[in-house]
């Protein structure tokens, strides 16, 4: 079966992903199960998706009942599920509105959208936004120019004009690069893709500091980190810095493919009928998984349990670093933690699947574990014993 849908795969979709060799059928919790029974504990989730872990029951039961109701409807209407969560996100964050649409790239090309608009219509023209290098912000045209590693540029060129980019975690750096022509920072509070990169104490509030000075917009890409990865149900609440736009998807929807945009009041008010949608936007199917995810990250202790297995995950795989000297470093917060290797991590990740283990590389040598936040302890202990087999025979 499995040599079917591979052959399958490869006569119909378009080659654009390096797919491992395993055809994923079901799972539920942290695990899942390939087309020939076999059982892997997943410790990549989707990239951050499966923060409940997979068919969470709260969600299943959201998405069974909504979709014996009503599946989609356009925005032309008011939309139960999607007004329930949107006061979900604005009573547990700084925003006060919410625009929804399908991904992360989505979200963020709202936020570019709101900065620019406001910029020339409140802020007199300004239209530039600076990001950082190592940044990761989407795949459109608009999000893959702010996002600040040439390697996804390649190909797409003329890249739109408006972005500028800096060192990330340089404060200086922040400060000269603003222009007369700059409305926006855009930031993720961890960079994620750019290799489980972490600020320092004082990069958030130092950006924020400077961005009121210069009366320009902070804008928070919290894709990945954002819905309690990080033990906090948003990161920047680490920080004590919250943004004037952040941006949310992956783990919102409980594995349903949603986005959203929050902002203040004030910005929200650029935003007037007309001027962006998204059919498939806050649709009802989505919304209602998204409230269930978001009611069992805030109800069910998952917060508490993401910081406390998060310190754990972090402790044993400092013991790994202490026995393996090709480790470089250990870093991360909550339950994404990256580790560095002196090589490229491809391999290791290859053989982990052989023994039953997902997780992924970025960056090239950052191997990054992303379990669900409802990992157990002896679900550590079994991933870790897994690592160690496979790092003996590097």
């Amino acid at each position: 079966m499995k040599k079917r849908l591979i052959e399958q795969l490869q006569k119909h979709l378009i080659n654009n992903y390096n797919r491992l060799p395993v055809v994923l059928v079901k799972g539920k919790g942290c695990r899942v199960w390939d087309s020939n029974d076999q059982q892997y504990l997943d410790f990549a989730s989707g990239i951050a998706v499966n923060n409940l872990g997979h068919c969470h029951p709260r969600v299943v039961r959201a998405i069974q009942a909504q979709a014996k109701k009503l599946i989609h409807v356009s925005n032309f209407y008011y939309i139960e599920p999607q007004i329930e969560l949107a006061r979900l996100l604005t009573d547990n964050s700084f925003a006060d509105r919410v625009f929804f649409g399908n991904s992360g790239s989505e979200a963020n090309e709202a936020a570019i959208k709101l900065a620019r608009k406001y910029g020339n219509e409140v802020l007199g023209g300004k239209y530039e936004i600076i990001t950082a290098y190592g940044s990761f912000h989407g795949r459109t045209i608009a999000t893959v120019t702010a996002t600040g590693q040439e390697k996804f540029h390649t190909g797409f060129q003329p890249l739109l004009s408006g972005f500028k980019y800096i060192p990330f975690n340089d404060l200086e750096a922040a400060r000269t690069a603003i222009s007369p022509k700059t409305c926006a920072l855009m930031v993720e509070p961890i960079q994620g893709e750019g290799g489980v990169i972490l600020p320092s104490d004082i990069y958030l509030k130092g950006l924020k500091k400077i961005c009121r000075e210069k009366g320009i917009l902070l804008i928070y890409d919290e894709v990945q980190v954002g819905m309690g990865r990080t033990g906090r149900l948003f990161a920047y609440e680490n920080y004590g810095a919250p943004p004037d736009i952040m941006t949310l998807a992956k783990s919102l929807g409980g594995g349903v493919a949603i986005g959203a945009m929050l902002t203040t009041e004030k910005l929200a008010r650029s935003l007037t009928p007309g001027s962006h949608a998204s059919t498939f936007g806050g649709n009802p199917l989505a919304t209602a998984a998204g409230v269930a995810a978001v009611s069992a990250i805030l109800e069910d202790g998952v917060l508490e349990n993401c910081r406390k297995m998060g310190k754990y995950l972090h402790a044993q795989l400092t013991g790994l670093r202490n026995r393996f000297g090709f480790i470089k470093d250990i870093r991360g917060k909550g339950l994404m933690i990256g580790v560095e290797i002196e090589f490229e991590g491809a391999e290791i990740v290859k053989r982990c699947l052989e023994k039953g283990l997902l997780i992924n590389c970025t960056a090239g040598k950052v191997l990054r574990f992303l379990p669900p936040l409802i990992v157990t302890k002896k679900e550590i202990d079994e991933a870790i014993k897994t690592v160690t087999r496979v790092l003996s025979k590097i």
